[in-house]
């Protein structure tokens, strides 16, 4: 089965106004009634797949989308303990509506999307629900296991996220930052929401990338703690309108990667302080406006908390 390759700590190729929603005290409930609301895909769940969504079971799959094609409205059923892979490196392409229901256990260790635009268009990720997570035992050999979204260093384009819930992957989430050493394109993260990561949460490192409206929230139980928003060269990113609660683990906004300096420019942001900033290689974060250190970890509106909702393109 083809794979998407990527790495965690190098760039070269191997063999993601005031956020609303769900405040830090309940938190831990909101996402146990979400777990207990979806144990299962039958019930109303699969009643409603027959009107509203598609139903796919994976099975070592690859899905690959052409330019201009819409994929959408898909619950993908990940309990039958396979993989399955979706690639879209074409150009104006859009994936909406996708829930993933259970948790990657297939040990491929590469990662769920993998995406660019290569036209120079606008492609668009929107509505998607991965907050099931990948097994701690889904490991490929450098170390680390299932990526979500890993973007190819050709990407040249630009692609929209918008409304992505991504929780408990053993790497990274939006794993954006490649296409700085060598295609150049953008990527927007817009109201999206990632917890409990490895590695990284929102990955970036183009000129133009910025990540708005979002939240990150580590949960130091859970045992990924990854580095909240992380900047890659050439740069410059910008986070503006965000929240990422660390709990004091790794760090909130890190700049800059083996030996090669960024820029990072934070505005009408909440950052934890006791994970702090870090900057590497001559790196700049610069604070602006509103910028303070009580984040409060919402869940954006319009993000979608269980794989029906998704999958149906509903909210909650």
């Amino acid at each position: 089965m083809a794979q998407n390759p990527r790495t965690s700590e190098t760039e070269s190729m191997p063999t993601t106004g005031r956020n609303s929603g769900l405040t830090r005290r309940n938190y831990v409930r909101s996402l146990a009634a979400v777990a207990t609301a979806t144990t299962a895909l039958g019930g109303v769940g699969a009643a409603a797949a027959e009107d509203d969504y598609e139903v796919i079971e994976a099975q070592g799959q690859t899905i690959s989308l052409e330019e201009g094609e819409t994929w959408e409205n898909k619950l993908i059923d990940m309990t039958t303990g396979q993989d399955i892979v979706v690639t879209a490196h074409s150009s104006d392409w859009t994936i909406r509506n996708v829930g993933f229901k259970g948790e990657n256990t297939s040990g491929t260790g590469s990662a769920t999307f993998g995406i660019s635009d290569t036209g120079n268009g606008t492609s668009t990720v929107e509505n998607v629900y991965l907050g099931d997570g990948a097994s701690t035992g889904n490991t490929n050999p450098n170390g680390h296991g299932q990526t979500a979204f890993w973007v190819a260093p050709d990407h040249n384009g630009h692609i929209d996220f918008e409304n992505v819930n991504i929780q408990n992957f053993s790497d990274n989430a939006i794993y954006g930052s490649a296409p700085g050493n060598k295609g150049g394109g953008t990527i927007h993260i817009d109201s999206s929401f990632a917890a409990n990561c490895y590695v990284s949460h929102f990955r970036l490192g183009t000129e133009g990338s910025k990540v708005t409206n979002s939240s990150v929230y580590v949960d130091t139980n859970e045992g990924y703690v990854g580095r909240g928003i992380w900047a890659w060269a050439p740069g410059t990113v910008e986070v503006e309108d965000c929240q990422i609660e660390m709990n004091g683990q790794n760090t909130a906004i890190d700049a800059g990667a083996n030996g090669n300096p960024t820029e990072v420019v934070v505005t009408d942001s909440e950052y934890d302080d006791g994970a702090g900033i870090a900057e590497h290689a001559g790196s700049t974060v610069k604070l602006g406006d509103n910028v303070g250190t009580d984040p409060e970890p919402v869940i954006p509106s319009g993000v979608p908390t269980s794989p029906e909702e998704a999958a149906s393109g509903g909210s909650d």
